[in-house]
């Protein structure tokens, strides 16, 4: 999974969605993801842009965001062409 691109998951402490979306990366993290966690609480201009979508996933090459919630699969499709460039 070293073909996958670094992420940032936007969110804030005590945020049960932020938990559920840290369980459907937990594949992925095992197999090397990394993922950087951001408490958007700690920046006003993050707070204001994410405060009513968090938890957002960031991807750290092209920017493109996905919006909780997500599974797996839908997880996989939204990083579908790192995968193809690495097999």
């Amino acid at each position: 999974m070293s073909s996958l691109p670094p992420l940032t998951l936007y969110g804030t402490l005590a945020c049960h969605l932020c938990d559920a979306a840290l369980q459907v990366l937990q594949p992925l993290l095992a197999d090397g993801l990394q993922v950087q966690e951001v408490d958007i609480s700690e920046d006003a201009q993050l707070l204001e842009r994410y405060q009513l979508r968090i938890p957002v996933l960031r991807r750290m090459d092209t920017g493109a965001e996905l919006d909780f919630p997500f599974d797996l699969p839908a997880l996989m499709d939204w990083l579908a062409d790192c995968l193809q460039e690495g097999a």
